[in-house]
């Protein structure tokens, strides 16, 4: 096989597979990682699951329920090596997780949950943090699951623009 990138070697591979999860603000899916991580074209699909189960065997990584992250020991260690991947892959590995990892950063200051009452009804809690403390949290009751998914979901798609109406009509005079 023709190898094309500079990323080719194993531990190479493991090593821009650190670098990638260090800057991820969450797990993600092993489908979304491969994206992330396949900005070189040195390597395959098969190369690189078989670097990632090798770095979850050694504790570099972790696999749960919510998905593949970086453990103490995978950073610590991904910190001292990640120098030697050559810049422009470092370059093109930061600029295609940064769009993902601005969802993230996003996700991750809404809150929307809701739970069934004995009546039918929903309980729905949505909150917006600004990154230092909560700024808004609203507690309704919706008719029923598909009305709560739909708040939470609206809520989600423009959390800010819902808080900025909130504050425009309870500031008017």
């Amino acid at each position: 096989m023709d190898r094309h990138g500079f990323i080719r070697e194993k531990l190479d591979i493991k090593i821009l597979i650190l670098f990638v999860l260090r800057r991820l603000p969450a797990p993600v899916s092993i489908e979304t990682l491969f994206d992330l991580v396949f900005v070189d074209g040195g390597f395959d699909y098969f190369e690189f699951t078989q670097c990632l189960t090798e770095l979850v065997e050694t504790e570099h990584i972790i696999n749960d329920e919510d998905g593949y992250k970086i453990s103490p020991k995978g950073a610590d260690h991904g910190d001292t090596v990640e120098r030697s991947i050559p810049y422009s892959v470092r370059e093109k590995a930061e600029r295609t997780a940064e769009p993902l990892i601005n969802k993230m950063k996003r996700d991750a200051l809404i809150g929307t949950t809701h739970e069934t009452l004995p009546d039918g009804t929903c309980r729905i809690n949505l909150s917006l943090s600004d990154g230092v403390g909560e700024i808004i949290s609203l507690s309704l009751i919706g008719q029923g699951q598909e009305q709560a998914e739909i708040i939470k979901n609206n809520f989600r798609k423009d959390a800010e623009g819902y808080y900025l109406k909130i504050i425009k009509l309870l500031s008017e005079k």
